[in-house]
Protein backbone atom coordinates (compact mmCIF):
# COMPACT_ATOMS: atom_id res chain seq x y z
CA UNK A 1 0.00 0.00 0.00
CA UNK A 2 2.67 2.71 1.03
CA UNK A 3 4.50 1.50 -2.32
CA UNK A 4 1.72 1.84 -4.20
CA UNK A 5 0.97 5.55 -2.94
CA UNK A 6 4.67 6.23 -3.42
CA UNK A 7 4.29 5.52 -7.08
CA UNK A 8 1.06 7.63 -7.40
CA UNK A 9 2.24 10.81 -5.79
CA UNK A 10 6.04 10.30 -7.42
CA UNK A 11 5.93 13.55 -8.95
CA UNK A 12 8.27 16.74 -9.91
CA UNK A 13 7.85 19.40 -7.09
CA UNK A 14 9.56 23.03 -6.34
CA UNK A 15 9.27 22.58 -2.68
CA UNK A 16 9.80 26.16 -2.02
CA UNK A 17 12.90 26.59 -4.30
CA UNK A 18 13.42 26.26 -8.20
CA UNK A 19 15.25 23.23 -8.34
CA UNK A 20 12.60 21.18 -9.69
CA UNK A 21 13.72 18.14 -7.95
CA UNK A 22 11.85 15.17 -7.38
CA UNK A 23 10.30 14.82 -3.38
CA UNK A 24 11.73 11.75 -1.12
CA UNK A 25 8.99 10.11 0.24
CA UNK A 26 9.59 10.76 3.44
CA UNK A 27 9.38 14.74 2.50
CA UNK A 28 5.55 13.56 0.70
CA UNK A 29 4.64 12.18 4.20
CA UNK A 30 5.74 15.52 5.67
CA UNK A 31 3.67 17.58 3.05
CA UNK A 32 0.45 15.30 3.46
CA UNK A 33 1.12 15.56 7.47
CA UNK A 34 0.69 19.42 6.68
CA UNK A 35 -2.80 19.17 4.53
CA UNK A 36 -4.36 16.78 7.10
CA UNK A 37 -3.31 18.96 10.19
CA UNK A 38 -5.06 21.96 8.26
CA UNK A 39 -7.84 19.82 7.57
CA UNK A 40 -8.20 19.10 11.18
CA UNK A 41 -7.61 22.36 12.00
CA UNK A 42 -11.07 23.34 9.79
CA UNK A 43 -12.88 20.37 11.00
CA UNK A 44 -11.96 21.28 14.68
CA UNK A 45 -12.86 24.99 13.97
CA UNK A 46 -16.66 23.55 12.48
CA UNK A 47 -17.12 21.35 15.82
CA UNK A 48 -16.84 24.98 17.60
CA UNK A 49 -19.19 26.09 15.78
CA UNK A 50 -21.68 23.05 16.31
CA UNK A 51 -21.17 23.31 19.67
CA UNK A 52 -22.07 26.80 20.38
CA UNK A 53 -25.35 26.37 18.28
CA UNK A 54 -25.58 22.22 19.77
CA UNK A 55 -28.86 22.67 21.17
CA UNK A 56 -30.80 24.03 18.17
CA UNK A 57 -29.02 21.36 16.14
CA UNK A 58 -29.95 18.50 18.54
CA UNK A 59 -33.42 19.43 19.29
CA UNK A 60 -34.38 20.93 15.63
CA UNK A 61 -32.25 19.13 13.17
CA UNK A 62 -30.91 15.97 14.47
CA UNK A 63 -34.05 15.57 16.46
CA UNK A 64 -36.10 16.80 13.52
CA UNK A 65 -37.28 14.14 12.03
CA UNK A 66 -39.20 12.85 15.43
CA UNK A 67 -41.14 16.13 15.09
CA UNK A 68 -44.88 16.55 13.39
CA UNK A 69 -44.11 19.26 12.12
CA UNK A 70 -40.69 18.52 10.48
CA UNK A 71 -40.96 19.71 6.67
CA UNK A 72 -41.12 16.64 5.04
CA UNK A 73 -44.43 15.53 6.60
CA UNK A 74 -45.49 18.90 5.81
CA UNK A 75 -44.77 19.00 2.22
CA UNK A 76 -46.42 15.31 1.43
CA UNK A 77 -49.77 16.29 3.44
CA UNK A 78 -49.95 19.50 1.48
CA UNK A 79 -48.79 17.62 -2.19
CA UNK A 80 -51.41 14.91 -0.73
CA UNK A 81 -54.16 17.33 -0.21
CA UNK A 82 -53.58 19.41 -3.99
CA UNK A 83 -53.37 16.13 -5.39
CA UNK A 84 -57.15 15.27 -4.67
CA UNK A 85 -55.51 11.87 -2.43
CA UNK A 86 -56.79 12.07 1.13
CA UNK A 87 -54.05 11.08 3.11
CA UNK A 88 -52.21 8.83 1.30
CA UNK A 89 -49.09 10.67 1.30
CA UNK A 90 -49.15 11.75 4.86
CA UNK A 91 -47.13 9.76 7.16
CA UNK A 92 -48.21 8.73 10.25
CA UNK A 93 -47.20 10.71 13.07
CA UNK A 94 -44.08 9.82 15.80
CA UNK A 95 -44.33 8.88 18.99
CA UNK A 96 -40.68 8.02 20.61
CA UNK A 97 -39.59 8.88 23.64
CA UNK A 98 -35.66 9.25 23.31
CA UNK A 99 -33.63 7.81 26.13
CA UNK A 100 -30.06 7.39 27.58
CA UNK A 101 -29.37 3.89 28.98
CA UNK A 102 -25.43 4.65 29.62
CA UNK A 103 -23.49 6.69 31.98
CA UNK A 104 -21.71 8.51 29.03
CA UNK A 105 -24.17 7.93 26.74
CA UNK A 106 -25.07 11.55 26.27
CA UNK A 107 -21.74 13.11 26.38
CA UNK A 108 -21.03 10.56 23.53
CA UNK A 109 -23.73 11.37 21.13
CA UNK A 110 -22.95 14.98 21.80
CA UNK A 111 -18.89 14.40 21.30
CA UNK A 112 -20.18 12.68 17.83
CA UNK A 113 -22.48 15.59 17.00
CA UNK A 114 -20.20 18.05 17.08
CA UNK A 115 -16.77 16.10 15.62
CA UNK A 116 -19.60 14.98 12.49
CA UNK A 117 -21.26 18.60 12.05
CA UNK A 118 -17.82 20.03 11.72
CA UNK A 119 -16.30 17.85 9.17
CA UNK A 120 -19.71 18.48 7.40
CA UNK A 121 -19.08 22.42 7.71
CA UNK A 122 -15.42 21.82 6.88
CA UNK A 123 -15.59 19.56 3.60
CA UNK A 124 -14.95 21.96 0.75
CA UNK A 125 -11.84 22.94 2.48
CA UNK A 126 -10.78 19.49 3.31
CA UNK A 127 -11.67 18.25 0.10
CA UNK A 128 -9.74 21.42 -1.59
CA UNK A 129 -6.65 20.47 0.96
CA UNK A 130 -6.59 16.91 -0.37
CA UNK A 131 -6.83 18.30 -3.94
CA UNK A 132 -3.75 20.74 -3.21
CA UNK A 133 -2.18 17.35 -2.21
CA UNK A 134 -2.97 15.56 -5.33
CA UNK A 135 -2.86 18.34 -7.46
CA UNK A 136 0.76 19.05 -8.69
CA UNK A 137 0.76 14.73 -10.00
CA UNK A 138 -1.55 15.82 -13.00
CA UNK A 139 -0.42 17.31 -16.02
CA UNK A 140 -1.39 20.77 -17.81
CA UNK A 141 -4.84 18.71 -19.95
CA UNK A 142 -5.70 17.33 -16.62
CA UNK A 143 -5.81 20.10 -15.07
CA UNK A 144 -7.63 21.97 -17.65
CA UNK A 145 -10.11 18.72 -17.27
CA UNK A 146 -10.76 19.20 -13.88
CA UNK A 147 -11.92 22.95 -13.39
CA UNK A 148 -14.65 23.55 -10.46
CA UNK A 149 -13.82 20.32 -9.22
CA UNK A 150 -14.24 21.32 -5.79
CA UNK A 151 -17.20 23.14 -6.36
CA UNK A 152 -18.95 20.03 -7.75
CA UNK A 153 -17.86 17.59 -5.22
CA UNK A 154 -18.75 19.67 -2.78
CA UNK A 155 -21.92 20.38 -4.50
CA UNK A 156 -22.96 17.26 -4.86
CA UNK A 157 -22.31 16.34 -1.57
CA UNK A 158 -24.30 18.87 -0.02
CA UNK A 159 -27.18 17.77 -1.51
CA UNK A 160 -26.68 14.46 -0.78
CA UNK A 161 -26.74 15.65 2.62
CA UNK A 162 -30.03 17.21 2.28
CA UNK A 163 -31.49 14.24 -0.08
CA UNK A 164 -30.59 11.56 3.05
CA UNK A 165 -32.01 14.18 5.77
CA UNK A 166 -35.21 15.44 4.74
CA UNK A 167 -35.88 12.23 1.99
CA UNK A 168 -34.62 9.08 3.63
CA UNK A 169 -34.19 10.14 7.72
CA UNK A 170 -38.08 10.81 7.66
CA UNK A 171 -38.79 7.96 6.23
CA UNK A 172 -36.62 5.35 7.97
CA UNK A 173 -37.69 6.91 11.54
CA UNK A 174 -41.49 6.71 10.34
CA UNK A 175 -40.60 3.20 9.31
CA UNK A 176 -39.29 2.03 12.92
CA UNK A 177 -41.37 4.40 14.77
CA UNK A 178 -44.58 2.51 13.81
CA UNK A 179 -43.11 -0.70 13.22
CA UNK A 180 -44.42 -3.05 15.86
CA UNK A 181 -44.65 -7.35 16.40
CA UNK A 182 -46.86 -6.73 18.91
CA UNK A 183 -49.33 -3.70 20.26
CA UNK A 184 -47.97 -4.24 23.45
CA UNK A 185 -44.65 -4.20 22.93
CA UNK A 186 -43.64 -0.43 23.08
CA UNK A 187 -40.43 1.37 21.07
CA UNK A 188 -38.41 3.14 23.33
CA UNK A 189 -35.54 3.86 21.56
CA UNK A 190 -31.79 5.18 22.82
CA UNK A 191 -30.24 8.28 21.60
CA UNK A 192 -27.33 6.35 20.70
CA UNK A 193 -28.86 3.73 18.47
CA UNK A 194 -30.93 6.79 16.80
CA UNK A 195 -27.60 8.64 16.10
CA UNK A 196 -25.95 5.43 14.61
CA UNK A 197 -28.58 5.20 12.50
CA UNK A 198 -29.25 8.37 11.13
CA UNK A 199 -25.50 10.10 10.96
CA UNK A 200 -24.54 7.20 8.40
CA UNK A 201 -27.78 7.14 6.44
CA UNK A 202 -26.92 10.52 5.51
CA UNK A 203 -23.60 10.30 5.08
CA UNK A 204 -23.94 7.99 3.20
CA UNK A 205 -25.75 9.91 0.07
CA UNK A 206 -23.61 12.57 0.49
CA UNK A 207 -21.21 10.40 -0.48
CA UNK A 208 -23.36 8.01 -2.82
CA UNK A 209 -24.06 11.41 -4.76
CA UNK A 210 -20.63 11.45 -5.84
CA UNK A 211 -21.39 9.00 -8.78
CA UNK A 212 -21.34 11.38 -11.57
CA UNK A 213 -18.37 12.99 -10.58
CA UNK A 214 -16.20 9.65 -10.83
CA UNK A 215 -17.41 8.29 -13.70
CA UNK A 216 -16.39 11.73 -15.42
CA UNK A 217 -12.85 11.56 -14.09
CA UNK A 218 -13.31 7.95 -15.20
CA UNK A 219 -14.42 8.60 -18.71
CA UNK A 220 -11.59 11.48 -19.04
CA UNK A 221 -8.80 8.88 -18.12
CA UNK A 222 -10.10 6.50 -20.45
CA UNK A 223 -11.35 3.86 -18.37
CA UNK A 224 -14.65 3.94 -19.04
CA UNK A 225 -16.87 5.13 -21.76
CA UNK A 226 -20.59 5.75 -22.78
CA UNK A 227 -21.19 2.59 -24.09
CA UNK A 228 -20.08 0.16 -21.84
CA UNK A 229 -22.09 2.57 -19.25
CA UNK A 230 -24.91 1.01 -21.10
CA UNK A 231 -23.87 -2.24 -21.94
CA UNK A 232 -23.71 -2.79 -18.01
CA UNK A 233 -26.72 -0.58 -16.76
CA UNK A 234 -28.46 -3.57 -15.84
CA UNK A 235 -25.20 -4.64 -13.09
CA UNK A 236 -25.10 -0.92 -12.43
CA UNK A 237 -28.76 -1.11 -10.99
CA UNK A 238 -28.28 -3.89 -9.42
CA UNK A 239 -24.96 -2.61 -7.14
CA UNK A 240 -26.92 0.67 -6.66
CA UNK A 241 -30.10 -1.89 -5.19
CA UNK A 242 -27.25 -3.71 -2.88
CA UNK A 243 -25.49 -0.02 -1.69
CA UNK A 244 -29.07 1.31 -0.81
CA UNK A 245 -29.52 -1.67 1.25
CA UNK A 246 -26.48 -0.91 2.91
CA UNK A 247 -26.56 2.53 3.50
CA UNK A 248 -30.32 2.15 4.40
CA UNK A 249 -32.49 0.32 7.10
CA UNK A 250 -33.83 -2.94 5.80
CA UNK A 251 -36.90 -1.88 4.68
CA UNK A 252 -37.71 -1.68 1.03
CA UNK A 253 -39.44 1.72 0.97
CA UNK A 254 -36.30 3.20 2.08
CA UNK A 255 -34.27 1.40 -0.29
CA UNK A 256 -36.21 2.18 -3.29
CA UNK A 257 -36.26 6.60 -2.48
CA UNK A 258 -32.72 6.09 -1.91
CA UNK A 259 -32.35 3.56 -5.50
CA UNK A 260 -34.03 6.20 -7.59
CA UNK A 261 -32.04 9.41 -6.85
CA UNK A 262 -28.80 7.09 -7.30
CA UNK A 263 -29.90 5.23 -11.05
CA UNK A 264 -30.76 8.86 -12.54
CA UNK A 265 -27.23 10.09 -11.24
CA UNK A 266 -25.99 6.99 -13.20
CA UNK A 267 -28.11 8.11 -16.33
CA UNK A 268 -26.62 11.77 -16.11
CA UNK A 269 -23.16 9.36 -15.95
CA UNK A 270 -23.93 8.37 -19.57
CA UNK A 271 -24.84 11.67 -20.33
CA UNK A 272 -21.52 12.92 -18.84
CA UNK A 273 -19.10 10.56 -20.40
CA UNK A 274 -20.76 10.69 -23.92
CA UNK A 275 -19.94 14.70 -23.53
CA UNK A 276 -16.26 13.55 -22.91
CA UNK A 277 -16.30 11.84 -25.60
CA UNK A 278 -17.42 13.97 -28.14
CA UNK A 279 -15.25 17.01 -26.82
CA UNK A 280 -11.67 14.50 -27.59
CA UNK A 281 -13.24 13.61 -31.06
CA UNK A 282 -13.59 17.16 -31.74
CA UNK A 283 -10.57 18.23 -30.20
CA UNK A 284 -8.65 15.02 -31.58
CA UNK A 285 -10.71 13.96 -34.81
CA UNK A 286 -7.79 11.42 -35.79
CA UNK A 287 -9.55 9.26 -32.95
CA UNK A 288 -12.77 9.35 -34.26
Amino acid sequence: MIKLLFSLFNRNRNAGSNSGREMSFIEHLDELRGHLFKSAVAVALGAIIVAIYNSFITKKILLGPLHSDFPTYTFLCRASQKLHLGNKLCLDPVHIKMQSNAVSGQFGVYFNIILIGGFILAFPYVFWQFWKFVKPALNKNELKNTRGVIFWVSFLFFIGILFGYFVLAPYTVNFFANFTLDENIENLWTISSYFNTIVPLILGAGLAFQLPLVMFFLAKAGIVSAAYLKRVRKYAILIILIVSAIITPPDMLSQIICAIPLIILYEISILLCRNVEKKEKEENPEWS
